[in-house]
């Protein structure tokens, strides 16, 4: 009897919830069966701001049954953004039908077929752009690039095509670049030779040839590297940033001389270029290089860069050149949280307690993007292990933010119970999915459904 009691009781409470629940989930079911393209449009940007996938299948039921142009393109949007397959058999007929289609509806279905990398789409878009329509060209040609990846049969397929289609037919002068960076996209080695010959004529067009050594950095192959080693002298500064970009899937002494020279370089993009070969290819020999560059640049993104490339090679020495920019409070806000962020990611678990301390140290200076900034970090940080003193500071720190903390700070509390398990604050984590605010009773819900929490 007292059982049953205490289940009426606990039903009672937490009734309202679950029918709060089936409302919304009732009217947004309504509204793909029966509402207007502009209610759908608002529903599926409601479910783009959630995060949320649980009505993916009502979704594609919907895309296969209508000519909508401002339904399909948002439906093939939200799924491509997610790289959500589902979707393409219809984006196929969309393009075989295109006539009958609006202009907007073809480009999104392109747009999704190559997010999706959809492999059964190479025959239509080829058809597509073997049709000469140059409004769609542009988007077709990406979007080939990236379907012909599926396994290397296919990607040599396509390379030759793209390359047939650059060298003998006419793709037009605002598609060439399109066409160049689609042939590195498939990454075959078929595409090598034209790429060589663009990078390596000083009479080409500086977007060409920089696009070709993009193209030649994405293929990897050793037979490209000459030829993008002979860029890196170039007088015009955007090949020289190029070719230095262009490095990291390289190795060899030469090439690591390359980068660390490329550090020298009055420009700064080349400067930036070396940050990322050297994060590229985890070049522990440019630590001390791209201390001094976090150190000392003026320029902000190149600091970024350098600490993010630190952050990639993650030694010791790496790392603690990043702990220093972290804790001196004397660095830039941007220093800090971008070193910040590169610790979490490598060891939230040694390094955790010290932001929970820099975090309340923010707060209490009132430094509000400091702390805005720190707060979403702590809402991404994972303790592999779940080191002791580190899993308590942040079962501590994140039941603070659920219980007292404002909107945000419960937001991000919500997200660091759910990436580090702590079903520990069930409790808690129940007590917000009562929320009037509906975003955050949302989040709450999928946290604890998450955590295996039972409602």
């Amino acid at each position: 009897m007292i059982n049953k009691m205490f289940c009426v009781i606990i039903f009672g409470l937490l009734s309202p919830v679950f029918l709060q629940a089936q409302d919304v989930e009732q009217s947004r079911l309504a509204t793909i069966l029966y509402g207007t393209e502009t209610e759908i449009a608002a529903l599926v940007q409601s479910l783009r701001t959630e995060g949320a996938d649980y009505l993916d299948d009502e979704l594609i039921t919907l895309v296969d049954t209508t000519r909508n142009q401002r339904i399909l393109s948002g439906v093939f949007s939200f799924f491509g953004d997610r790289e959500k397959s589902g979707l393409e058999e219809r984006a196929i007929r969309v393009i075989e039908e295109r006539d009958d289609e609006a202009n907007e509806t073809v480009h999104s279905a392109i747009d999704y077929i190559g997010k999706v990398k959809a492999s059964d789409a190479v025959g239509a878009l080829m058809e597509l752009l073997d049709s000469g329509e140059r409004r769609f060209m542009n988007g077709a040609f990406r979007a080939l690039g990236r379907v012909g990846i599926a396994d290397a049969e296919t990607a040599d397929d396509v390379a030759e095509y793209l390359i047939d289609y650059y060298s003998y037919r006419d793709p037009g002068d605002d598609n060439r670049r399109e066409v160049i960076t689609s042939i590195g996209a498939t990454g075959s080695s078929r595409g090598v030779s034209l790429l060589v010959e663009l990078v390596s004529d000083n009479d080409e067009r500086i977007p060409l040839r920089i696009a070709a050594l993009d193209a030649l950095s994405k293929i990897g192959d050793p037979d490209g590297l000459e030829a993008i080693l002979g860029c890196i002298n170039s007088n015009d500064p955007n090949v020289r940033s190029a070719a230095v970009g262009a490095l990291g899937p390289f190795s060899g002494e030469d090439v690591d001389n390359a980068i660390l020279d490329a550090f020298r370089d009055s420009y700064y993009r080349t400067r930036i270029a070396a940050c990322h070969a050297s994060r590229d290819r985890r070049l522990a020999i440019a630590v001390p290089y791209l201390q001094f560059r976090a150190e000392r640049d003026d320029v902000p993104n190149v600091k970024d860069e350098a600490i993010r490339a630190l952050g990639a090679i993650a030694n010791e020495e790496a790392l603690a050149a990043i702990d220093v920019f972290f804790t001196q409070r004397r660095n830039s806000d941007r220093v800090r949280l971008v070193s910040a962020e590169m610790l979490m990611k490598n060891s939230g678990g040694v390094y955790f307690p010290r932001l929970a301390a820099e975090l309340d140290d923010a707060r209490q200076r009132n430094q509000t993007a400091l702390y805005n900034g720190f707060l979403k970090i702590a809402g991404e940080t994972i303790i592999a292990g779940r080191e002791e003193q580190a899993s308590s500071i942040m079962l501590n720190v994140t039941r603070r933010f659920l219980q007292t903390g404002g909107i945000m700070e419960k937001l991000y509390g919500l997200d660091m119970a759910a990436n580090n398990d702590l079903k520990e604050l069930a409790e808690e984590i129940i007590t917000l999915t009562k929320e009037r605010n509906e975003s955050l009773a949302r989040r709450a819900q999928r946290t604890a459904e998450r955590l295996g929490i039972e409602l």
